[in-house]
């Protein structure tokens, strides 16, 4: 199955210590996907964040590169909603924004739960 990946998500290996493609794995995703507009977003992030953040984006954006990459520039939100209903994946995200957004379109969403594991949420 394919999954979108955001970029908060991208980050979460290094906030929270979980392996986000063993948890990607076990749920039976084995498409990872990446938004071109979503590295665009760490690459900004890598230049203006400073200290832990910045290395988390620094590792987000070498995650990134383990992932397929899909040519879809924009808003990296609006871009995510756009390829989800089109490539039918599922999405994953802490952004509460997005997923509400991806709820309201019936996309299935995947996050974080007690800071340790993914979960499908919708």
């Amino acid at each position: 199955m394919k999954v979108i990946i955001d970029t908060n998500a991208l980050m979460i290996p290094v906030q929270f210590k979980v392996d986000i493609f063993e948890e990607l794995k076990r749920l039976g995703f084995d498409i990872h996907l990446v938004p071109t507009a979503v590295i665009t977003e760490l690459d900004n992030l890598i230049k203006n964040l400073k200290g832990q953040d910045r290395i988390a984006a620094k590792v987000a954006r070498s995650m990134a590169e383990r992932c397929e990459t899909v040519r879809a520039d924009g808003h990296a939100d609006d871009v995510i909603l756009e390829l989800a209903i089109d490539l039918e994946a599922a999405v994953l995200t802490n952004d509460i924004g997005l997923r509400r957004r991806l709820e309201e379109k019936n996309i299935p969403v995947i996050c974080l739960r007690q800071k340790n594991r993914l979960e499908i949420v919708s």
